[in-house]
């Protein structure tokens, strides 16, 4: 029996397969969208690497991970009936991270975000009606609370349908949230809702970088619209996958619901600034919210610019509203369960920044390697990991 997990080649779905697979010993079901096994293979290694060599992951593809290769919108995945029978006869638990994050474009969070979610709710259904299912969590997002202002939102208090929604994006996780709920309501279910997921606390390496993108245009600007005492509720990726693979593997979560986030602990511009000027050697910048306006219209005339300054504009212009929105998302509920507080952003904001402005925002992937280095690591799985890897699983014992 394995857990059934979506979105195993996104950022945190690379976590959560190996935090599930290291820490806990399970194994998993994933779903890759590919030609071939050979295609989905790469790419499911593609999106590991950042936490394993490439020994340790073939040791983990020969035992642990058996992929189908099927679509999330597709009916029953495009698997035929034998695969998708197998798929739910094998899945003790289903835990759903797969969702398109493309807040411009209806048409694809519509089509991933609530036809893919209504696919793996029947997949649920299914294994359920046979055997019983342990779980459902789905990894939804705080922007479900629509549109704030100065507020603290708690998990129960989040969701209002007559408040207007940021995006797309937004919108869709709202209604995959409410889906779950009334399709499997006698199912053990559990929400994961993280605010903004920047980097991770424990080393620079990211393989994610829209978000730092935006971060990196905004730290370059002598000047800031914005209001200096505003927070802006930032939590790293390694917290993130640490609570939700703690509570998916929990017997009696203490809820159903949790924000992972940083809360009332959220920092604020001015604390986040001036911490990147110092380890800059910088003067930090000035805050003048007044400008916001006028800094808008400058973001999207930027955003039609076709080169890499035109691009970071353009992610800075889906993010603007959430960074203006001075609200946190109590997190008391993930704190009271893990035993601690995610690390605040400024304690690891530099390295982060500075990695992705060395390495021109892209993650230094490696190839699949040659015929003969691929036996060779084949047949040694034992190999030490990656450090990142051993820095994964000493960070989450703690807790455990």
């Amino acid at each position: 029996m394995a857990i059934f997990l979506t979105g195993a080649t996104g950022y945190i779905g690379s976590y959560l397969v190996a935090g599930l697979l290291e820490e806990y010993g399970e194994s998993l079901n994933v779903l890759v969208r590919a030609a071939d096994t050979r295609e989905a293979e790469r790419r499911l290694w593609q999106a590991l690497q950042l936490h394993f060599d490439f020994p340790t992951f073939r040791g983990h593809l020969g035992t642990h991970i058996r992929i189908f290769r099927g679509d999330l919108t597709e009916p029953q995945f495009g698997l035929d009936a034998a695969e998708y029978e197998d798929l739910a006869a094998s899945t003790d638990s289903v835990l759903h991270c797969a969702a398109s994050l493309n807040r411009k474009s209806e048409k694809s969070c519509l089509n991933v975000n609530l036809r893919g979610t209504l696919e793996v709710v029947q997949l649920a259904r299914r294994a359920h009606n046979a055997r019983g299912l342990r779980r459902f969590s789905q990894v939804s997002t705080v922007a479900v609370a629509g549109h704030r202002s100065n507020e603290v939102v708690s998990e129960d208090r989040a969701i209002d349908w007559d408040r207007s929604d940021y995006d797309p994006y937004a919108r869709t996780k709202k209604f995959c949230e409410h889906m779950v709920r009334e399709l499997l309501p006698d199912v053990s279910r559990t929400v994961f809702r993280p605010s903004i997921v920047l980097g991770d606390s424990r080393r620079p390496e990211t393989t994610q970088f829209d978000m730092v993108r935006a971060f990196v245009f905004l730290a370059g600007l002598p000047l800031l619209p914005l209001r200096a005492d505003d927070r802006i509720d930032i939590v790293p990726a390694d917290y993130v996958a640490s609570a939700v693979m703690h509570l998916h593997q929990k017997t009696d979560p203490e809820h159903e619901i949790y924000h992972l986030s940083s809360g009332t602990g959220s920092e604020t511009f001015r604390q986040l600034t001036e911490a990147l000027a110092r380890a800059r050697g910088k003067v930090p910048p000035l805050f003048w919210p007044g400008l916001a306006g006028p800094f808008g219209s400058m973001v999207g005339r930027l955003a039609r610019r076709r080169d890499g300054v035109g691009h970071a504009a353009s992610l800075l212009k889906v993010f603007l509203p959430y960074l203006m929105w001075n609200t946190v998302f109590d997190n008391t509920r993930v704190v009271a369960e893990l035993g601690r507080a995610p690390a605040a952003f400024s304690s690891y904001c530099f390295p982060l920044l500075r990695f992705a402005r060395e390495n021109r925002f892209r993650y230094p992937y490696r190839d699949w390697p040659a015929p003969q280095d691929d036996a060779s690591a084949h047949a040694a799985p034992e190999t030490a990991a990656h450090p990142a890897s051993s820095q994964h699983i000493a960070a989450g014992e703690s807790v455990r």
